[in-house]
């Protein structure tokens, strides 16, 4: 074809088109003549264009686009996300992950079977006196701040300045100016009214602060107003269960329990029962003597020699009115959640639950909710705060150099002193070296020791008999050593809660007391970052080693994320989010492991090999 033949070459344009822009030509001229104007010169360009041209025109816009090409204009549209609400999306999905991920509520399999729900707290006849009834809401407020106290709930009951007036008999009364207990602390002068009110309760506070009688007091009201009521027959029982992680500290609640229940019992009031089930012990004969003969009052018990009890149908909680969880934190993650899930399931009709803890982060605090009944939350301070009585001294020592560096630090305070390891063996080898250098130690670890040599070896700390204890996590939860005065963490622990359940042996009821901590390069960013907060937040010296780490949480990287104030809303550390948190990324990767050796086909089944 010549250049001319192509410059008059007109393309064909179909019938269909042209009829198209045909009818719309006649729609504009029609709209001329009626005295219409046109928002743009488009009418005059359809007018004046060629059929070819105009044809091609509106083909290429009636042409659809590609996904790819649609995408791509939308993001163009939209304004420039940052990194910090990139990562306030990501946190946010984590979160929504996780609450929909949740099993079912903390009920039993009946109530959730039946839908069986609780609307109001269980009545106790319990009422503060008229004067604190009578207190106006500013005055409340007024206490409350000047103790810390944070409140959150509907309908909360006045702070009570003092036993008496909390109405508890003479015999407590005595055996708590025994004690040297003359007046309330933080969490009694609130905690005790709201829960001898029948409310669900929600108690934070850093350890030593008495969280113990909180529970204890009231439950023993309980029990003795069921007494007068209803005597309590052979085979019945228990009115009120506590549920403890470590067998030490059920014991030293059990011990906290009888305290109270002689004196009374001499004082010519009822008799109320108490019994302790723990593992390693054999009270078999005890229980079936007490529960036969006359029943029992009060339970106090670790979660899996309970679970075992009630599938042995040697105990039934169809009468349990009051449950504590101590350390509910614990018994709510990890691998406490399904035993503890077990021993609701054994519960029937409405009881008064009660969640105590140091450390209670948003996940198990949002999650504990779902067993409440109008829950009321009492906070000494920030939940999982470290002691503010503590001293706490972190030190730099290379891992080689450890184990000499620890008789210096001995040096540092007169005994007793507990030693923190993290796992068994390096208990025992720190026992052996104390040994033979003429300290006089004992050790305490795990289920692989004896409970008799466990029980002895506190004892003779507590007695004084023995300078130093060198022990794993297992004596940082809720045990009670008031004569500590140093606390020295040989080995950092994995996760921050534990560090702050160790330091918080010492400087209790009010003492002071030191603790110091060796860390070295094995332990990780994540966790050296939660310590530098923890001890920014105590308003301790921040050493050299954790002072030069790169920390986003200070430059404002991630601080505007929501909630950042709080940290982790997995498990509270205050040196990283949650997007990053090595005990979720620890959490999932036992939950994977499980799935993957779980057997769905019985014993010994079909696996996938061939």
């Amino acid at each position: 074809m010549t250049e001319l033949e192509e410059d008059e070459y007109v393309e064909y344009v179909p019938v269909a088109k042209r009829r198209a822009l045909n009818a719309k030509k006649a729609l504009l001229l029609l709209h001329r003549r009626k005295g219409g104007t046109d928002s743009c010169d488009l009418g005059d360009e359809i007018l004046n264009e060629s059929p070819s041209w105009s044809a091609n025109k509106l083909a290429a816009e009636s042409k659809p686009q590609s996904l790819l090409v649609q995408a791509t204009q939308l993001k163009g549209k939209q304004p420039a996300i940052t990194r910090t609400e990139q990562l306030a999306q990501q946190e946010i999905e984590i979160i929504r992950d996780l609450s929909s991920s949740e099993r079912k509520p903390l009920m039993s399999v009946r109530e959730l079977a039946k839908g069986i729900t609780y609307n109001e707290p269980l009545p106790t006849g319990w009422k503060p006196p008229l004067s604190y009834r009578r207190m106006p809401d500013k005055d409340r407020d007024a206490i409350r701040k000047q103790w810390h106290i944070v409140v959150d709930g509907e309908e909360i009951p006045p702070p009570v300045s003092n036993f008496r007036d909390m109405r508890f008999p003479d015999p407590i009364l005595r055996v708590l100016k025994a004690k040297g207990i003359s007046q309330p602390s933080p969490i009694q002068l609130q905690g005790l009214p709201v829960i001898l009110s029948g409310r669900d309760m929600i108690g934070i506070s850093s350890t030593g602060s008495g969280k113990t009688l909180v529970f204890v007091l009231p439950m023993i009201m309980l029990a003795l107003q069921e007494e007068c009521m209803m005597p309590i027959g052979p085979g019945e029982g228990p009115v009120c269960l506590i549920v403890c992680p470590t067998r030490e500290l059920a014991r030293q609640t059990y011990d906290v329990v009888q305290q109270f229940l002689g004196p009374m019992r001499e004082a010519g009031y009822p008799e109320l029962r108490c019994l302790l089930i723990i593992g390693g012990i054999d009270n078999r004969l005890e229980l079936a003597s007490i529960m036969r003969s006359k029943g029992v009052h009060i339970v106090v018990a670790t979660p899996g020699r309970l679970k075992d009890m009630l599938a042995k149908k040697k105990m039934r909680l169809d009468i349990c009115r009051y449950l504590t969880l101590d350390e509910a934190d614990k018994l709510l993650d990890g691998d406490f959640e399904d035993v503890t899930r077990d021993v609701f399931d054994h519960l029937e009709g409405q009881r008064q639950t009660l969640l105590f803890s140091a450390t209670m982060p948003t996940k198990v605090h949002n999650f504990a909710r779902s067993a409440l009944v109008k829950p009321v939350t009492v906070s000494v301070g920030r939940a999982g705060a470290a002691n503010l009585d503590v001293l706490q001294e972190v030190e730099y020592v290379k891992q080689e150099a450890k184990m000499v560096y620890l008789l210096e630090c001995l040096q540092k305070t007169p005994p007793p002193v507990l030693i923190f390891c993290e796992n068994n063996a390096a208990v025992c080898k720190v026992h052996e070296y104390l040994l033979v250098k003429g300290v006089d130690a004992v050790s305490f670890y795990g289920k692989e020791m004896e409970q008799t040599d466990r029980e002895r070896a506190v004892a003779l700390f507590k007695a004084g008999k023995k300078d130093v204890l060198v022990a794993t996590d297992g004596a940082s939860k809720g045990l009670d050593f008031p004569n500590i005065q140093h606390v020295i963490n040989y080995d950092m622990p994995a996760e921050i809660e534990n560090y702050v359940h160790r330091i918080g042996r010492t400087g209790r009821c009010g003492k002071t007391g030191l603790a110091t901590t060796f860390i070295n390069s094995q332990q990780s960013e994540t966790m050296l970052l939660d310590l530098k907060h923890l001890l920014q937040e105590a308003r301790q010296r921040i050493p050299p080693v954790l002072a030069e780490l790169n920390d986003p949480m200070e430059f404002g990287v991630v601080r505007t994320v929501t909630n950042a104030a709080d940290g982790c809303a997995y498990c509270g550390g205050l040196g990283h989010r949650i997007s990053t948190c090595p005990k979720l990324e620890q959490q999932r990767s036992r939950q994977i492991a499980s799935l993957r050796s779980r057997d769905y086909f019985g014993s010994g089944g079909y696996r996938g090999e061939m």
